[in-house]
C-alpha cells in the first residue's frame, strides 16, 4: 500500500516535470530519481495513479488547496491585495453525455470542454485557487465561491477583483460591493452602448497620460458618468485611442481611484492570460485527463501548487522573479548532476554548467534541508 502523502507527491511529479499524460510515465517508471522525490523506491505506475486520483472529491480538493495555503503563508506567496479571474475551457475530443460544450477561445467556437475557474494573485503572479467542478449555470455564482474560501482561510474578504464581462452578472456586482470588495470588469459593447458613445461630443472626453512606460498608446480619451444597474450605482469608463477600433468598456466600484490608476490595473489582467498560456505549454493544462470533471478538478489543484512551487523558486533566483516556468524548468530544474544516498542524507552534486552560477548565488547549496516524507533523510546540494 502507498500512503496517501506518497501517492500526492507522485501525481505532482508529472505537474513539475512538464510530463503530459500519466501514459508517458511509463518510460520512466524505473527512474530512481523520480521515486526518490516520491519517498519511494520508484514512482507508481499510470494505473495506479489514474486510480488514485478516482478516489478524491472536491470537498478533499479543498481541502488540498487550503492545506497549501497554511504551507506557504510563511513565504508570503500570495500578497492577497488584488486578483485576476477567468475561466478556462479545457478541450475534449472525444464523445461523452456528461462533457459539455463550452467557448474555447483558442479556437473561438463552442465545443465539448470542461470549464475550469482559476483566481490569480496579481503581485504573487501566481495561481491561488481553481475549480473544474462546474456544469453550466454555475458560472456566476464561482466567484463567491472564491470569495467565501478566501474568507475562510485568510480571514478577510479579497480586497480587489479584476475579470471580464462573462464572469458573473450585474445583479452579482451588487453583492460584491456589499462584501466591501472592489472590482474592475469589462463590459460587452452592446449596439446601444456603441451608438451611446458615437454621440458624444469631443469636449465630453478628457485625456490622461498612463505611468507605463513600455505601452505604446499611453494618452487615451475617457469619459465617465454614473449609471446604474440593478438598482445599485456603479462607475463605467469609456476609453478610446487604447490601441483598439472599438472602445474599451470598464465597469467599477472603486468611485477613489483615477481612471489612469483603473486603466493600469485592468491592463494587468493580462497577467492571468500569460500565466495560462505557461500553463498550457508547460504544465500541458489543456492535455485533458479524463471526461471526469473531478479528475480534472483535482489536475487543476495541482497545477496551482506546481505553479506556486515554481514561483517560490524564481524568487530565490536572481534574474528569474518573472520568469515563466518553462524558462525556469530548462536553466534551472533540468540539470544534470550526481546523486548519492550516503548514511542519513541525499547528496546532490550539480555539474559545471553556464547557470550553475545562478543556484550558487541562490544560497540553497550546502546547506541541509529537511524533507519530511524522506522518514529523517535530509537534502543537501553542493556544486
Amino acid at each position: 500500500m502507498i500512503p496517501a502523502g506518497h501517492a500526492l507527491w507522485a501525481a505532482l511529479a508529472l505537474k513539475l516535470w512538464s510530463i503530459e499524460r500519466k501514459s508517458h510515465l511509463m518510460a520512466l517508471v524505473a527512474d530512481e530519481g523520480l521515486g526518490l522525490f516520491c519517498g519511494l523506491n520508484v514512482i507508481p505506475k499510470k494505473s495506479y495513479l489514474s486510480e488514485y486520483s478516482s478516489r478524491i472529491d472536491h470537498t478533499k480538493i479543498m481541502q488540498l488547496l487550503a492545506a497549501w495555503h497554511r504551507q506557504v503563508a510563511k513565504e508570503g506567496l500570495f500578497a492577497g491585495e488584488s486578483f485576476n479571474l477567468d475561466f478556462h475551457s479545457v478541450p475534449y475530443y472525444g464523445e461523452d453525455p456528461q462533457v459539455q460544450r463550452h467557448s474555447v477561445s483558442a479556437r473561438s467556437r463552442r465545443q465539448p470542454s470542461v470549464l475550469a475557474f482559476l483566481a490569480q494573485d496579481t503581485e504573487g503572479r501566481t495561481f491561488c485557487y481553481s475549480n473544474a467542478d462546474l456544469r453550466k449555470g454555475e458560472e456566476p455564482e464561482e466567484v463567491f465561491r472564491f470569495v467565501s474560501f478566501w474568507k475562510k482561510h485568510h480571514g478577510d474578504y479579497p480586497r480587489h477583483l479584476v475579470f471580464d464581462s462573462r464572469l458573473t452578472t450585474y445583479r452579482n456586482l451588487g453583492r460584491l460591493d456589499e462584501f466591501g470588495s472592489t472590482f474592475i470588469r469589462l463590459r460587452r459593447r452592446s449596439p446601444k452602448l456603441l451608438r451611446e458613445i458615437s454621440r458624444l461630443p469631443s469636449s465630453a472626453w478628457r485625456r490622461v497620460t498612463l505611468d507605463v512606460p513600455a505601452r505604446k498608446y499611453k494618452t487615451p480619451r475617457v469619459y465617465e458618468e454614473p449609471v446604474r444597474l440593478e438598482g445599485r450605482t456603479f462607475r463605467p469608463l469609456f476609453v478610446l485611442d487604447l490601441g483598439h477600433e472599438e472602445p474599451t468598456i470598464l465597469l467599477t466600484n472603486d468611485r477613489r481611484a483615477t481612471p489612469q490608476k483603473l486603466l493600469t490595473r485592468y491592463a494587468q489582467r493580462m497577467l492571468i492570460e500569460n500565466a495560462l498560456s505557461d500553463a498550457v505549454r508547460f504544465f500541458h493544462m489543456d492535455a485533458l485527463s479524463s471526461a471526469v470533471g473531478l479528475k480534472v478538478d483535482f489536475d487543476m489543484a495541482l497545477l496551482v501548487i506546481a505553479s506556486g512551487l515554481y514561483r517560490l523558486r524564481a524568487r530565490r533566483m536572481r534574474g528569474y522573479a518573472d520568469a515563466q516556468a518553462r524558462h525556469i524548468f530548462r536553466d534551472l530544474i533540468d540539470t544534470p548532476a550526481d546523486v548519492t544516498v550516503c548514511g542519513r542524507e541525499v547528496l546532490v552534486h550539480f555539474h559545471r554548467r553556464a547557470h550553475l552560477p545562478i543556484i550558487l548565488a541562490s544560497g540553497l547549496l550546502d546547506s541541509p534541508i529537511a524533507v519530511p516524507w524522506w522518514r529523517g533523510f535530509s537534502l543537501r546540494m553542493i556544486a
